[in-house]
């Protein structure tokens, strides 16, 4: 039997980029999965939790937990998100047992495909040169890829992914795990700061000979999207999950 799939989309995606949650939702039907799409499923409540409006947060986590826990697994893309729900949600539901059962099935995209799916290899081509941005919490509170300060073996699920994709070079960066400096109300709170680090990581890209910058999360991919187009840059942007279903 398929594994019934709970899709929770970001509010990014659902409200900006609809075609990321569209190709999410292509690309698990493709390999199997019986996928649903609860419509009455809200925030997880990351803005409100970075922002310090805990009291706001503690009701969106409840909600979260009622909606999906009935599912075989949860998959989201963006690690961002996941992250709010496996690691942050432990001060609003504590030991709840549906809850310790919801972290351990609720999973951003790449790491559902390579990992319970157990794909390793998409078909397709896509003849570009990828520039592939490790987005803050899927590299640092996920651990979907290798840090580059830690010493050891690297790895790293969507580049797996990517590189089993004929055609795809994956560009070499200078400093392949830095902030985009999005950070959600960061961008606004830090407007200036915020901007430069996004130049820097665009910069980085576009030495590196990037045609297609992709990320795992949409919303480092807003903010770098917004200077490469006010600057004129020759570089696409598109989420990890486009580029799948491109080649599918």
């Amino acid at each position: 039997m398929a594994p019934q799939v709970g899709l929770f989309i970001p509010c990014y995606i659902d409200q900006l980029y609809p075609q990321v949650g569209i190709a999410s939702l292509k690309i698990l039907e493709h390999f199997g999965a019986d996928v649903e799409y609860p419509e009455s499923q809200t925030c997880c409540g990351q803005p409100m939790a970075n922002t310090g409006c805990t009291n706001e947060v503690g009701p969106l986590a409840k909600r979260f937990l009622e909606i999906f826990k009935s599912y075989d697994a949860v998959v989201c893309p963006s690690g961002s998100c996941v992250s709010m729900v496996k690691h942050h949600y432990d001060e609003y539901l504590g030991d709840d047992p549906d809850y310790k059962q919801l972290k351990e099935k609720t999973f951003e995209l790449c790491e559902y495909l390579t990992g319970p799916m157990g794909i390793k290899k998409l078909d397709g081509q896509f003849p570009h040169k990828v520039g592939l941005h490790q987005s803050c919490h899927g590299l640092r509170e996920l651990r979907l890829a290798s840090s580059s300060e830690v010493v050891g073996e690297p790895f790293g699920n969507a580049r797996e992914l990517l590189e089993s994709i004929e055609g795809v070079e994956i560009t070499t960066l200078q400093r392949p795990d830095e902030c985009c400096g999005f950070g959600g109300t960061f961008a606004v709170a830090e407007e200036a700061v915020s901007c430069m680090m996004g130049e820097d990581r665009v910069y980085d890209h576009e030495q590196a000979g990037t045609e297609v910058l992709t990320a795992l999360d949409m919303s480092c991919l807003m903010h770098l999207d917004g200077i490469i187009r006010r600057q004129h840059k020759p570089i696409r942007v598109m989420h990890i999950s486009e580029i799948f279903a491109e080649c599918l």
